[in-house]
């Protein structure tokens, strides 16, 4: 329950007396909370869940560090589905249900207190006031306090992945009030978002870092607050996780029914053929299936038709992840949005699907699939006042003409659309020279598709021969995960298929796939390389929205112009689960937006083995 509150002493030295401000035990950027202050448990969890045994898990490729905080190196949660266990070497953070150490099961932008007790913001939302838990302790049994809040905030801003620093540089000033309350002061005021970008802050260890290089890699493992602590390394090949026995947060409401594994091992594969056989061999418990040709054909070994592996699709409603291939607009070749928008008619989607994916996906129309967030049909309403002052700089069909992605019968590229790519490369002063397509220079068009995972040659090998066929020459190039790293980092591609992680409440991580002041920042998410002055002024409004309907008019018409500049070819997409896994394991429900592994537990009987 929210309530109204004087001013303390502390606030009143900088904030005008008889302000009002509210305090509750969570945080909703719009609306009310869907769970009370007294309350126990979330509903898709078992509270009375056993704890006990083991789960054996697999990751996707390979870890060099230890540290998830830096620019430098690759950790655990930077791998496939690492994060849907629940488990990782992220430190805990001020609230959950936002951000990706512990996200909601079933409220779209609402977070609840984990180290933060309680939370206190002004009317204005131009300040917020994080009430620290007297319980909390790092593994070593030191307390946390507000002075390790502060240390995580400056240490991230100044020395953090460009993620934090991002989510953090609307801070103006923080103010230590108490060992248990910590005040952040906002460089403007109404924004909501902020509040909640705070609250999925990770609470660093300041007496643990004070003796240690926070930007080098390191397998030492860091010193957490958290249901479970790494206690086995073999690096780049595996980590073992063990419960926390008495762990000071285990009977918190939002911790109720999760986290009931006594250990957690993980195996990292760099070869999902071979993770598959390995799964197959009983090696590990739970496979995230990514292949539709696997998932339609592999799953008929001898455990599934004894029934001891359950193969499973399970519908949801989390906004799937962007996915498409990106150009860089970096590059005088792909700096025109005629050459972007040309190259996009050249994928075969519904080819690629019938013949590779066994007809399992849907075509993606959006920065944003699955969710409402998502521009469909003409601009209309908040949109459209959101739109029409930029009539000039943007083109003239985003207001006549619904966006649709090219699409073919599944038998190749038709002549019409062959016409009109050659058309838009023509205006874009690319002519045919006998079989290739050159510049008024003589020089040709060249394309390179980076890569850093093999499997991907199959899927992309008839899209590079369909730009063949109009003159472009289309190489794939598949490198290593530390090449790769260093090739995105130094924005050194022509085209790369990447993935953009999207949530129920776009923000500051839209700021960083798209914002002009990301296109040149070493590391950053911005691979196209966009720098758009409607683009920034419509990243503005998103993060500004008071309302859920100003936030999706605002995420409406940041798609609409994304996608009519072509900055990405589209690629497809998945509203369900698949998985399969042993059957050892039960579960409440699947919440509609999560996976919810962490609220898993072993039947009986196997715990009793």
């Amino acid at each position: 329950m929210i309530r109204p509150l004087l001013l303390s002493i502390s606030l009143a030295l900088s904030f005008p007396a008889g302000a009002t401000i509210s305090e509750s035990h969570g945080y909703a950027q719009f609306g009310t909370l869907k769970y009370p202050a007294k309350f126990t448990h979330f509903d898709w969890v078992n509270p009375q869940a056993p704890k006990g045994g083991t789960l054996r898990a697999m990751a996707f490729g390979t870890f060099d560090t230890l540290n998830p905080y830096t620019f430098k190196g690759s950790s655990p949660v930077t791998t496939p589905n690492f994060l849907q266990y629940g488990v990782s070497e992220l430190n805990e953070t001020l609230m959950v249900g936002t951000g990706q150490y512990d996200p909601s099961g079933d409220e779209p932008t609402s977070s609840y207190g984990l180290i933060a007790r309680s939370v206190e913001y002004s009317e204005d939302r131009s300040w917020v006031v994080f009430n620290l838990r007297p319980e909390a302790r790092f593994h070593d049994g030191v307390p946390i306090t507000a002075t390790d809040v502060a240390f995580s905030y400056r240490t991230l801003l100044k020395d953090g992945h460009p993620l934090y620093r991002t989510n953090l540089q609307e801070v103006q000033r923080v103010d230590i009030l108490s060992p248990q309350r910590i005040r952040f002061v906002f460089k403007r005021a109404g924004n909501p978002l902020l509040i909640l970008r705070l609250g999925e802050m990770p609470v660093l260890p300041q007496h643990y870092w004070k003796t240690r290089d926070f930007k080098a890699t390191t397998f030492e493992p860091p010193l957490g607050s958290g249901p479970y602590r790494i206690v086995q390394v073999q690096p780049g090949r595996s980590l073992v996780f063990e419960r926390v026995s008495d762990y000071w947060g285990k009977d918190l409401a939002v911790n109720r029914g999760k986290y009931n594994f006594d250990r957690v091992e993980f195996e990292f594969y760099r070869d999902s053929d071979v993770a598959f056989e390995a799964f197959k061999a009983g090696e590990f418990d739970i496979y995230i299936e990514h292949q539709a040709k696997n998932w339609a054909n592999g799953y008929t070994f001898p455990a599934v038709r004894r029934g001891d592996v359950i193969k499973a699709q399970i519908p949801h409603q989390i906004p799937t992840q962007t996915q498409g291939l990106f150009m860089n607009s970096r590059r005088d070749a792909f700096a025109d949005a005629r050459v972007r928008q040309a190259l996009g008619l050249m994928l075969d989607f519904e080819w690629t699907n019938r013949t590779l994916f066994s007809s399992a996906y849907q075509r993606a129309t959006s920065f944003y699939p699955n969710s409402e967030f998502s521009a469909t049909g003409l601009p209309v309403g908040q949109e459209w006042l959101l739109l029409s002052p930029y009539r000039n700089q943007l083109p003239a069909e985003l207001f006549t003409q619904p966006f649709k992605v090219s699409s073919t019968e599944g038998r190749g590229i038709g002549r019409d659309t062959l016409r009109q790519a050659l058309t838009l490369l023509n205006q874009a002063g690319w002519k045919l020279s006998g079989q290739r397509l050159v510049n008024g220079k003589g020089q040709p068009l060249r394309l390179e598709i980076l890569l850093v995972n093999p499997n991907l040659e199959r899927i992309l090998q008839p899209y590079v021969e369909n730009l063949a066929s109009i003159g472009i020459d289309a190489r794939l190039r598949t490198v290593d995960r530390a090449q790769y790293k260093q090739r995105l980092d130094q924005f050194d591609f022509d085209m790369i298929l990447m993935t953009l992680n999207q949530t129920l409440s776009p923000g500051l991580e839209q700021w960083q796939y798209f914002h002009s002041s990301q296109a040149a920042i070493k590391g950053s998410k911005n691979y196209a390389g966009i720098k758009d002055p409607v683009v920034d002024h419509l990243l503005d409004v998103l993060l500004a929205a008071k309302s859920r309907d100003e936030q999706v008019a605002a995420a409406r018409a940041l798609d609409r112009v994304l996608l009519w500049q072509h900055y990405m070819i589209p690629n497809w997409y998945l509203n369900n689960h698949r998985l399969a896994y042993r059957n050892r394991f039960a579960f409440v429900a699947t919440p509609p937006y999560t996976l919810g592994l962490n609220s898993w537990w072993l039947k009986p009987s196997e715990n009793a083995q």
